[in-house]
């Protein structure tokens, strides 16, 4: 069956979404409803882990978020006052169900769930040497560390914790649910997010704040990077067991990953990303009638642009939302209209027009050259592509599925070969100065920056141990399973 995955592919893949909530007779239901608004963090799989007080109920399975927990059944299984759920695309550890979190295990303390997001780029070496000291693995996912890192220390949950995330590197925010807590925690530099929310007087914890809407929450405060949180019958405590570093939020947050109706570090993501596509008109503007977003990620950035450039924006292009993964049988010319499954030209704002697509990204630039020779044989008289954020040249090891450097475009080829790869008249991205005037931040000039931008720059914040070893060796495991 043709995939429409290959298509998809030319975009930089969602991290993870982790949720969490203590105290509320209705955890598992919140906890599900959370999932499916932070549904576009991962699409892989999803999970749930509840507690009732003596119990740990789980429930997992491969597929979207509705599908897995859409049944009331599924649901009412899940009983408790406390739930930790997770949506999953892979970045560490295949597809396969060992791998779908929350992981759960019983440790001398008692039962101990645990969600993540993230990456550790000590990955591979910690698991050796927990391999080395007996540890047996049940699953491919660098979670998985984290938990018998916890197993093999001293103490209460809160202290085994703390003692664990000083083995550990690497980019992260977790959940953690015990027989008496809900606990959540961001890595040192705050690359991964996590936000804290509050219905009635239950606290909750989540990947971001469109998470809390659904479910008529409030956004209470971002976690501080570095920062652990205790949530229980007392209340909520607030620790800080790192020594405290330099912040370095994930800007593709703002152009990318996260919902345009998310506050991320108390900034719009909307307006941010208007932002920049203005920021970008400034700095390369172009003659044209039309401002067309290549929709749905780019259309807040051609908003802006539109805005910026004083030229009106059109929906020129309409994306086919109902899409699945699997369609027809394949054949060269069914792959050659593969992209047309996902878009097509709106040809009445496209005909005779002197067109620019805005996007936010170009990964391979497999897929926007397909849009580009679309829009072209819907009669566009010139199309110019205009990108809101800087080229994508390197490799990301923090959480986000990026392919090897030698497959991204930008990393092999200057702007001009781009263009003539891709086929517009012109093409234009975001510079790294411009992104951060978007962002209200001082311009890179050899100062700390406050976001990472290390697929842009190269310039990675937190070491990667498990890179400086032989490349054949970086994979935690080359076992397959088939679900």
């Amino acid at each position: 069956m043709l995939t429409t995955n290959p298509f998809q592919d030319d975009k930089l893949h969602e991290e993870c979404a982790i949720f969490g909530i203590f105290g509320n007779d209705e955890a598992a239901a919140h906890t599900a409803l959370g999932l499916h608004a932070l549904q576009h963090r991962g699409q892989e799989a999803a999970g749930i882990v509840a507690f009732d007080g003596a119990q740990f109920p789980a429930h997992r399975g491969i597929g979207l978020v509705g599908d897995i927990f859409g049944r009331k059944s599924v649901i009412e299984r899940l009983n408790g006052f406390a739930a930790i759920g997770h949506t999953r695309y892979s970045t560490s550890g295949a597809p396969m169900m060992r791998n779908v979190q929350p992981l759960f295990a019983d440790l001398e303390i008692g039962g101990l769930a645990i969600a993540h997001n993230g990456n550790l780029t000590n990955a591979i070496t910690m698991r050796k040497q927990l391999v080395q000291q007996g540890c047996i693995f049940q699953s491919t996912t660098d979670t998985e560390i984290i938990v018998h890192l916890m197993a093999t220390r001293r103490g209460s949950v809160v202290e085994r914790l703390t003692s664990t995330l000083q083995q550990i590197e690497g980019a992260y925010s977790l959940v953690v649910l015990s027989q008496d807590s809900l606990i959540g925690v961001r890595d040192p530099h705050g690359v991964r997010p996590l936000v804290l929310g509050k219905i009635g007087e239950n606290y909750m914890l989540a990947s971001e704040s469109c998470a809390f809407d659904i479910i008529g929450a409030t956004y209470v405060r971002d976690i501080e990077p570095g920062e652990l949180v205790v949530i229980n019958k007392e209340g909520i405590s607030s620790h800080f067991p790192f020594v405290p570093q330099q912040q370095r939020f994930c800007v593709f947050e703002y152009i990318y990953f996260s919902r345009p109706d998310s506050i991320v570090e108390g900034i719009s993501v909307y307006e941010a990303r208007k932002r920049i596509g203005i920021e970008l008109s400034h700095e390369s503007p172009v003659e044209a009638d039309v401002i067309v977003p290549i929709p749905d990620s780019g259309v807040p950035a051609a908003i802006g642009f539109a805005q910026g450039s004083n030229t009106p924006f059109e929906y020129g292009i309409i994306r086919n939302h109902y899409v699945g993964r699997t369609f027809i049988e394949p054949s060269d010319e069914i792959r050659h209209l593969g992209v047309k499954l996902k878009h097509s030209a709106n040809r009445a704002y496209i005909t005779g027009k002197r067109v620019v697509l805005v996007d936010d990204s170009i990964v391979r630039g497999t897929t926007i050259r397909k849009i580009v020779d679309m829009v072209r044989q819907a009669g566009a008289k010139e199309v110019h592509i205009r990108i809101a954020s800087p080229p994508t040249t390197h490799s990301c090891y923090y959480g986000v599925d990026t392919p090897e450097r030698n497959a991204l475009l930008a990393a092999n080829s200057d702007v001009d070969s781009m263009r003539d790869l891709i086929g517009a008249d012109s093409l234009a991205f975001i510079s790294i100065a411009g992104l951060y005037r978007a962002m209200g931040q001082p311009e890179r000039n050899g100062e700390a920056p406050h976001y990472c931008d290390a697929c842009f720059t190269g310039d990675y914040p937190i070491q990667l141990t498990d890179q400086m070893g032989e490349p054949d060796k970086r994979q935690l495991s080359l076992l397959t399973e088939f679900n």
